[in-house]
């Protein structure tokens, strides 16, 4: 009889300039010989015995890099700990995001911009927004860039950004009677990320002074 086999893809796709947005891949459902092997088959019309389990074929470094980036952007470096924290040694490891790299799945620019607006949204100033950026040991021009798209979206009103949060947070009415309340508001966003001077005029915009 007809021997007969499906197959199943490892991804249906990668975010692209965003948090979690996917794309499809190649016609297929593999990238490079990226897709995993079928999970379920049958010959000569006859099923795998009731009851017995299918061994689950291990996934390639390069697929194992796939389904992290399928989920939301990577930077290299988080991608290659990633890797090792699931056992991949560091030379497969170091190929597979290299690949990842050349196919355009992964880059380190489009990482920097998502993650800047990413923590922009959730409240967070410019210097805390670059610190972080430079833990994944991006370039001075990629944290520059990704600063610069959210100037493009409308998305780096730090001013506007640290009066709205202090609005979420206290009672800004009473900062023009309580000046324990406007420390602990300046402190609040100096430790958010905003500079000295936008936490002091977010505050000084609530006194009316």
């Amino acid at each position: 009889m007809k021997k007969t086999t499906t197959t199943e893809p490892v991804a249906s796709g990668l975010p692209h300039g965003g948090e979690a947005h996917d794309t499809d891949l190649p016609a297929g459902g593999s990238v490079d010989g990226l897709g995993a092997a079928g999970t379920g088959s049958t010959v000569d019309g006859e099923t795998p015995a009731a009851g017995r389990r299918k061994k689950r074929r291990e996934l390639t470094p390069a697929q194992r890099a796939l389904s992290l980036l399928v989920r939301r952007e990577h930077s290299q470096p988080e991608l290659l700990r990633k890797l090792a924290a699931r056992g991949i040694e560091p030379e497969a490891a170091a190929d597979a995001v290299e690949r990842m790299r050349e196919a355009g799945w992964q880059d380190d620019g489009r990482f920097a911009a998502s993650l800047a607006r990413s923590r922009a949204t959730g409240g967070h100033g410019p210097l805390r927004i670059e610190a972080e950026l430079a833990t994944h040991r991006l370039d001075a021009g990629r944290i520059a860039a990704a600063f610069e798209s959210l100037a493009a979206d409308g998305e780096a009103d730090w001013p506007q950004r640290a009066r709205d949060l202090l609005e979420r947070r206290y009672d800004v009415a009473a900062f023009a009677d309580d000046p324990a309340l406007r420390r602990k508001a300046v402190d609040f966003l100096l430790r958010r990320g905003f500079d000295g001077e936008t936490a002091y005029g977010a505050v000084r915009a609530f006194r009316g002074d």
